[in-house]
């Protein structure tokens, strides 16, 4: 990171407070210097960098215009908003953003009073904005409230669900909609098309602001004439301008679309707008990744680029010449091509991931078999449902968080039908730097009550690709496979295609003191654990060595019966280990097989406690968790 005593602007503002005492003139040179901050830390530290970048100048213009933290600045997609801590009192400790204790990856009001909302997932600003506006008014307070959607989010059900909220309920809330035409990759869908096309004209919005206000203050316009007024000026501006558009058809005032990346214009509307009475929408276009090349040309890339280096642009990649284990969304892409190929009835579909989760892979090859859907996780599983209950086969793949979005979806539009199709769960379990909003901590706790599922975990990535294999054969019913985040173990991973057994997991070590039943990758490090364990007891006494056996399970639903009385007929001490939480999940499963079935055995629980676990590398907080190999194995001993 660069040295911010070098910087004229930045080395000077603690707060907004700071900021708003710089001429709107200087305001570029902080843009500038904010821009520049935000590249040179990234570049050693990675996170999220291009969606940042775009609204620099958005950022700027926010705190220097509204009353910071009393007015309410609500962002949507949090990482938008490294610019925002930047000028809210984390300057110096950004350089520990996404690191273990270090400041959160996304906004959150627990780390800061300028961070009004939490906001790791997508399309709740307008909503929880509104409900801020709304206390205000009940409050008696004057405080302003700005929702900030855009970087794709607009897709999303819950804004529409705000919006339409909005236009029913009385108040005076600021909407942002920062329109840059992307979510990570390129945004799709019919709300895409139609911002690109909305336009309005800046004399007719200048004249009917003044003859508003100048009826206000002669008491000729008050808040029930202002609609009737605003239905009549929108009836005359969609005739001047040959089109209506949605947010005005609502009674929301709308204005733009004006150039998000210009900073004094953006203070300049923003003052004249703030004051108005009634929900407001303001709509920019910005740059992702505005103001470094690189990521301006490439922005899907630069979202998250990793560690690259800032003269050049150039990404760093390890030297390391040893084959690799590849990625397990990678193994999932290939696969689903290869799948597809043979079988003319896969279908893929993804709530604007194609390339977080390789199906851009099928995509490219298959384009008129893949369905970017946007950010809209319940449409992306009801969409995959009517696909199914008509004969195809979809591979719906959404990460495990995300999924969470879904849940009536998967009950009520797949499993209540006992629909044939795949719910792919990518980053399930522990995910690393992104935090509590995305670890895939919770999907084998809330999927395992709903009847009609098949859910099954891979234990590297051959398992991965003969799940797929099995999971599209018809009549399966709906189908979940969930799998982490990054790299497996398996460098070799192409096999023939092999039908899994459903509900039928395997014995991967023979033992006669202590069971060990695992489920998915977290296997792995069970197998390094139990080899820990056995050398340490056998070190201490070897008249007594220990002898524990391993079960990879496979599948959480259906259970493997049949190896759970094996396991319950020959061992008293049981240990489960499981990438998610410990309620729900494995662990309870076979708690309650062996209550049902009058085992007495002591069974240990090993998985994700009942918290919500911050940000670090995977290592640290499988570590934190007692779930890395060297604790595991202190409970085996």
């Amino acid at each position: 990171m660069g040295d911010n005593n070098n910087f004229k602007y930045l080395s000077n503002i603690d707060s907004p407070k700071d900021l708003r005492k710089l001429k709107v003139e200087e305001l570029p040179k902080v843009c500038d210097e904010l821009r520049k901050d935000i590249i040179e830390e990234l570049s050693v530290n990675p996170g999220h960098l291009a969606s940042s970048l775009g609204v620099v100048e958005l950022t700027v213009a926010l705190h220097y215009v509204f009353d910071t933290p009393y007015d309410r600045i609500v962002w949507d997609v949090g990482h938008q908003a490294y610019g925002h801590k930047i000028l809210t009192g984390r300057r110096d400790k950004f350089c520990t953003n996404r690191k273990l204790h270090g400041i959160k990856p996304f906004p959150h009001p627990y780390e800061s009073e300028y961070d009004t909302f939490c906001c790791g997932h997508a399309s709740n600003s307008i909503s929880a904005a509104l409900g801020m506006a709304v206390a205000a008014k009940l409050n008696n307070d004057s405080r302003q409230v700005v929702a900030v959607i855009g970087d794709g989010a607009m897709s999303g059900g819950l804004a529409f669900e705000g919006i339409n909220n909005t236009a029913s309920t009385p108040n005076d809330m600021l909407i942002v909609l920062n329109d840059n035409n992307m979510s990570i990759d390129n945004s799709v869908g019919g709300m895409r098309k139609y911002l690109l096309q909305l336009t309005t004209n800046s004399t007719y919005n200048d004249l009917r602001y003044k003859i508003s206000r100048k009826l206000f203050d002669i008491g000729l316009l008050n808040e029930k004439r202002r609609k009737g007024l605003i239905r009549f000026n929108n009836s005359v501006k969609s005739v001047l301008s040959r089109q209506q558009n949605i947010f005005e058809g609502m009674d929301i005032r709308y204005f733009g679309p004006t150039d998000g990346n210009d900073v004094v214009e953006l203070v300049r509307i923003l003052n004249a707008i703030k004051d108005m009475k009634g929900p407001k929408i303001l709509h920019i276009h910005t740059k992702k990744g505005k103001g470094y090349a690189p990521a301006e040309e490439n922005a899907t890339i630069w979202h998250a680029p990793g560690k690259f280096d800032y003269e050049s642009g150039e990404r760093i990649v390890s030297k390391d010449d040893k084959p690799k284990p590849p990625k397990f969304q990678d193994v999932f892409g290939l696969t689903l091509l290869e799948l597809a190929q043979k079988n003319p009835k896969i279908v893929g579909v993804t709530p604007a991931m194609p390339t977080g989760c390789s199906m851009n892979i099928m995509m490219k090859a298959l384009p008129e078999r893949v369905f970017d859907v946007g950010i809209a996780e319940g449409h992306a599983v009801t969409f995959s449902g009517g696909m199914a209950k008509d004969g195809l086969m979809p591979f719906c793949n959404i990460y495990s968080s995300f999924m969470q979005r879904a849940y009536d979806n998967i009950i009520h539009d797949v499993a209540t039908m006992n629909l044939d199709m795949v719910l792919c769960l990518d980053r399930a379990g522990i995910v690393g730097e992104d935090g509590p909003t995305h670890h895939g901590a919770f999907d084998l706790a809330f999927l395992r009550p709903i009847p009609n599922l098949t859910i099954a975990s891979p234990y590297n990535e051959p398992e991965l690709r003969n799940m797929m294999f099995t999971a599209q054969k018809q009549g399966k019913g709906p189908f979940v496979i969930r799998y982490p985040r990054g790299c497996g173990s398996v460098v070799d991973w192409r096999v023939d295609f092999e039908e899994i057994p459903v509900g039928k997991g395997r014995k991967l070590k023979d033992g006669k003191d202590v069971a060990v039943l695992s489920l998915g990758p977290i296997g792995i490090e069970a197998g390094k654990a139990i080899a820990i364990a056995e050398l340490k007891a056998l070190n201490k006494n070897a008249a007594e060595p220990l002898h524990i056996a391993h079960y990879d399970m496979r599948f959480l639903k259906p259970i493997d019966t049949e190896l759970l009385h094996e396991v319950g007929r020959n061992f008293k001490k049981v240990v489960t280990i499981e990438d998610g939480v410990i309620s729900g999940g494995l662990g309870s499963a076979v708690l309650e097989f062996f209550a049902d079935n009058g085992y007495d055995i002591d069974v240990k629980r090993i998985g994700i406690p009942d918290a919500f676990v911050e940000h670090g590398t995977v290592a640290e907080l499988r570590k934190i968790c007692k779930m890395d190999a060297e604790s595991i194995a202190e409970v085996l001993l």
